[in-house]
């Protein structure tokens, strides 16, 4: 290991690229020929963000739920409160328009007013039969349509929260998708290709106000939003670096050099996608646009030292050998500990953050290497930088800035420190407010249409969000036995007090249709029959067992031993369900008691909300384990216990003032903000090592004189650190152009943190060296360690 990160390596790795140029060349052109041929193999997650591992509970019984009943997500609905949908024209529209779709191969059933079937009963025999009640035909008279929309929502209470609100007169259409394609390729097409034409024909030629909504119509849109986004961000990454960086550097050609670099880079993460085969998530999206702002601060290392050797002695073959064997060490150093950063999400159990973490540290290494290779090598063969390109080296604001930093650090410790103390103080109040959010439809666009149609379902049918209630009698056909309908009838008005969620949908309706269809379709006996009734109804019921018209095969399974409660649920906030969970469950043990039943709380929603207090769990894994890392590294580097207490300090403090500002601004603990701290931490303790490394060069050729020490590595290495710190915060506010909340707060909240932690290494760190380091600066503690950066006393690092 020694000799890896040793002077005498780096500078063999150096005379290797500088001597083999072409053959790299050639073998970097390869492979991202090879890397851009995956491309193909690239797919977009077509199920929701599972961040639980598959063993997780609520994950196995959601799956023993789907096996038994299919996927709960397959709903699509079509709503309208139209007032003049009952004139013929409007409603031989709704018509055909429900009609058109239950034409199309995906979808497997489509209910409306249009169609709607009562349950009659007949004798000789008796029995019960669904017949519609609209005639087929599209030759119905106004009268009858006049009739029809009279009785609808007083006479048919079974389909009161299905497809029509008897108290807002809003009506519906539902189609069920096949749950083959619920979550396949096959639900995009269909949706983009199929239905969403289907639908904006009907809106263009009809004038009746549509509301679409459903998870597979939202899910799908929403992918799409993600899929169109990610090209923006890339675009506008390197169009915000680019600027900034020809700002700092005024020279085009370091500035299209580093450009090709992490162009270069993102090719490579969309090839490294296909070839590992990972889909691209919520999460990973944001990898191609995280690369090049991670991959230009590499750049301007590389760079800022080749031009300070050529101002220095104008020779370019040892320019170009410096920046290998010099800034290649740090850099190798800095990115490691990036890398390390995200590489902890590969510890938890959740695929979905696994591959992030693989994906996001692989890229890392790789914009790395090709940062090492490319700008050495294209400098070679290009002249030397005349007067312009090195005239932004000596800057007057520039210098202002780092004369303005070591005066603060020099005069003013006590108000750094007091500032320190007094902004950790009111962080941590601000921690306290922090809340957890697992809403399923926070992060969307809240500009977008279908989002609007969302609220508008939750405003008239209570929610979009399938929630399910699993009821496992343990005894088969015990579903239907009265007493068992009146305990679910008995949880269904529970819940119904609940505003969250719709009344629950359950064979104990059908049951309720039953009493009413034998006593001649009058609604005011919609209501659970007695013993006695049933004894009467018995030969009526019978006939029901193989009703498909009715439906009870979609609430109850095929042995009559388990039984679903289907609610709808608006999108709520996870202690908003975890107060609906804890309200329910004890009525639920009450009702139904755990010796004779098992009942379970399952659907997409809830395993979602399930996913995200996972996620705070791991978080906290993933960011100590990050810590750890990054001092073990210290402890390498420096030998000494307080020199980690010292270098973390400037690192954390950030991190506990971000999480404070989520707390004062509202911002939610989620899927989308979790990654905040391990991303920041990764990226701001490469100050840190860029400092110490520098601070430990200069205090062996000081003889350990900490202020002859601390204040040249301070001037020598503020300009690099301001330089990366402005590019990286510009670079993550790209992320603010998003339509998605939880993208616009991820890349706020990192850009603020990142330059809290410029302010503290700059700071704080040089401060705290000068005020505790005193007992450790000698050349018994800091002696060569095994993993050196520098090895020359008179180099410089940046």
């Amino acid at each position: 290991m020694h000799k890896v990160f040793s002077f005498g390596f780096w500078n063999f790795i150096a005379s290797r690229i500088l001597r083999n140029r072409i053959v790299i060349i050639l073998i970097l052109l390869g492979i991202t020929v090879f890397l851009s041929m995956q491309w193909q193999h690239m797919q977009f997650s077509y199920s929701e963000a599972n961040m639980l591992p598959d063993d997780a509970p609520i994950n196995q019984q959601y799956a023993d739920f789907e096996e038994k009943f299919g996927s709960d997500g397959n709903v699509i609905m079509l709503a309208t409160d139209d007032e003049d949908l009952f004139t013929l024209e409007k409603f031989k529209a709704w018509k055909t328009l429900s009609d058109t779709l239950a034409t199309f191969p995906e979808i497997k059933s489509v209910i409306g007013i249009h169609n709607l079937q009562e349950l009659i009963k007949l004798e000789n025999p008796k029995r019960f039969e669904m017949q519609q009640i609209l005639s087929k035909s599209t030759d119905i008279s106004k009268q009858q349509l006049e009739a029809y929309s009279k009785s609808l929502f007083t006479d048919y209470p079974f389909y009161d929260g299905l497809i029509f609100n008897s108290k807002n007169k809003t009506v519906q259409t539902v189609a069920y998708m096949q749950d083959s394609i619920v979550n396949a390729e096959g639900r995009k097409v269909f949706i983009m290709e199929k239905f969403v034409p289907l639908i904006e024909s009907f809106k263009k030629n009809h004038n009746i106000e549509l509301h679409v909504s459903g998870m597979p119509y939202i899910r799908t849109l929403n992918s799409q939003n993600i899929v169109d986004e990610i090209q923006w961000f890339v675009l506008a990454a390197l169009l915000v670096t680019s600027v900034i960086f020809f700002f700092f550097f005024r020279s085009f050609r370091a500035t299209l050099i580093s450009m090709l670099t992490v162009i270069i880079g993102v090719m490579w993460a969309f090839g490294f996608m296909g070839l590992l085969g990972f889909e691209i998530t919520v999460l990973t999206a944001v990898i191609p646009p995280l690369i090049i702002i991670i991959g230009i601060p590499n750049c301007i290392f590389l760079i800022n030292k080749y031009q300070h050797e050529i101002k220095k002695h104008g020779n370019q073959a040892k320019s170009l050998q410096r920046v290998i064997t010099k800034i290649g060490n740090a850099t190798l150093m800095t990115n490691v500990t990036t890398a390390s950063g995200f590489a902890t999400f590969i510890f938890t159990q959740s695929e979905l953050l696994k591959e992030f973490g693989i994906l996001a540290s692989i890229n890392i290494i790789a914009i790395f290497i090709l940062s090492l290779l490319i700008i050495p090598i294209i400098y070679s063969y290009m002249p030397l930088p005349n007067d312009k390109h090195l005239r932004h080296l000596g800057k007057q604001w520039i210098e202002g800035f780092v004369e303005w930093i070591v005066k603060m650090v020099r005069d003013k410790r006590i108000t750094i420190y007091f500032t320190s103390v007094a902004v950790l103080g009111v962080s941590i109040i601000g921690i306290f407010n922090i809340k957890i959010s697992g809403s399923l439809l926070e992060d969307m666009p809240q500009n977008a249409e279908f989002f609007e149609d969302i609220k508008f379902f939750e405003d008239k049918f209570d929610g979009v969000l399938p929630l399910e209630i699993m009821i496992n009698t343990k005894r088969p056909n015990s579903v239907i036995k009265l007493s068992t309908l009146k305990k679910m009838d008995q949880l269904a008005s529970e819940i119904v007090d609940i505003k969250e969620l719709s009344a629950p949908l359950s064979v104990v309706n059908l049951a309720k249709y039953s009493k009413q269809a034998f006593y001649n379709n009058n609604p005011k006996y919609y209501q659970l029959p007695t013993s006695q009734e049933q004894t009467f109804m018995s030969p009526y019921l019978k006939s029901m067992e193989n009703m498909k018209g009715a439906g009870i095969s979609s609430y109850v399974d095929s042995t009559g031993q388990f039984a679903r409660m289907t609610m709808f649920m608006k999108d709520i906030t996870t202690e908003e369900i975890k107060k609906i969970e804890d309200r329910l469950l004890p009525k639920i043990q009450k009702i139904f008691p755990e010796d004779r039943y098992e009942v379970t709380m399952t659907g997409k929603a809830l395993v979602y909300q399930k996913g995200t207090h996972y996620l705070v769990d791991n978080l906290v894994l993933s960011l100590s384990l990050a810590i750890l890392l990054i001092a073990l590294f210290m402890a390498w580097m420096f030998r000494s216990f307080r020199m980690i207490l010292i270098s973390l300090i400037p690192n954390l403090l950030p991190l506990l003032m971000t999480a404070g500002m989520m707390g004062f601004l509202g911002v939610p603990i989620k899927p989308s903000t979790i990654l905040v701290f391990s991303i920041a931490f990764g990226i701001s303790v490469d100050d840190t090592i860029h400092f110490l490394a520098k601070y430990r060069q200069e205090l062996k050729a000081n003889h350990w004189k900490i202020k002859r020490s601390v204040y040249p590595a301070l001037r020598e290495t503020t300009v690099s650190m301001f330089y990366t710190s402005i590019v990286l915060f510009f670079g993550f506010s790209v992320f603010m152009i998003s339509s998605f909340g939880g993208t616009v707060a991820l890349g706020g909240l990192v850009s603020a943190t990142l330059l809290f932690a410029m302010l503290a290494n700059l700071l704080l760190l040089p401060s705290l060296l000068l005020s505790l380091e005193r007992s450790i600066a000698n050349q018994k503690t800091m002696k060569e360690p095994q993993m050196s950066i520098i090895d020359e006393e008179d180099e410089e690092l940046l």
